[in-house]
């Protein structure tokens, strides 16, 4: 069985997932930090997107990202889903890099109102964090017995390579363990792509075409090239492009989604 790769989601809620530090000593500090991803935690991941297994992240995971891609990865909330902020970036990501906990971060809120209004929540320590991101590279084992960690004998990943898009703040449901961990958000951000075409639209522009149709292959019936020919051929500005195939998948997907 194969599984997805890309547009991949994982939500954090330990207590040092996100935190705002106050530099400044009076309490007016903007400085939001921590982890978003621990390193060897194994996590069990149940989702009809992604299928079912364990999935840990290796050390070492993010160090190309972090080296190739650090200018254009995006400090969001809610994965830019949020009706009222949407993609807008909440800060520059200052500090990215390993340590030995996992993948690290710093992150100055930019002096906006939409920035403004999270910080009771973020001082409160009301939200977690997340990142989206694509498996580069992996390694699967089938165990042979019963472990620990895996009793139930599941398939076994772990990620040894990592191209990280975005990360930030998110709001999500309580888990009935009410334990710190990681869960997939990875069907959650997907069925809220293809229910609502303004948030389509503002992905569709931040991904590019090319990206957003490999993407409808992956969640339809059909191969690539079919996905290609709901592509529009248009010749506006970048947000007319987007809109134009947000408007495209929306119409398809009745007849392209995979039947959940």
């Amino acid at each position: 069985m194969t599984h997805p790769t890309d547009n991949l989601v994982r939500l954090r809620y330990d207590a040092d997932a996100i935190e705002l530090r106050d530099d400044s000593g009076d309490g007016t500090g903007r400085t939001m930090h921590g982890h978003f991803a621990v390193f060897d935690r194994w996590t069990t991941i149940d989702s009809w997107y992604e299928g079912r297994f364990m999935e840990r992240v290796r050390p070492g995971s993010f160090k190309q990202t972090f080296k190739d891609r650090g200018d254009k990865i995006r400090v969001l909330y809610d994965h830019g889903h949020d009706p009222s902020i949407g993609n807008k970036p909440l800060g520059k990501p200052d500090v990215l890099r390993e340590d030995s906990t996992g993948a690290y971060y710093e992150s100055e809120l930019f002096d906006t109102t939409y920035t403004n209004d999270l910080i009771p929540a973020l001082r409160a320590g009301q939200l977690g964090a997340s990142f989206r991101f694509k498996v580069t590279s992996e390694q699967w084992v089938e165990p042979k017995k019963e472990s620990e960690h895996n009793p139930m004998k599941l398939p076994e990943r772990s990620v040894t390579g990592i191209d990280l898009y975005e990360f930030g703040p998110v709001t999500f449901p309580a888990y009935d363990d009410a334990t710190a961990g990681v869960r997939s958000g990875s069907d959650q951000f997907i069925e809220t792509l293809l229910a609502d075409e303004d948030v389509l639209a503002r992905y569709i522009e931040r991904s590019g075409p090319a990206v957003a149709a490999q993407f409808l292959a992956s969640m339809a019936t059909v191969g690539p090239g079919d996905a290609v020919r709901h592509v529009p051929a248009v010749g506006g500005s970048d947000a007319d492009n987007a809109r134009a195939l947000a408007q495209a998948i929306t119409r398809a997907r009745t007849a392209l989604l995979v039947t959940i």
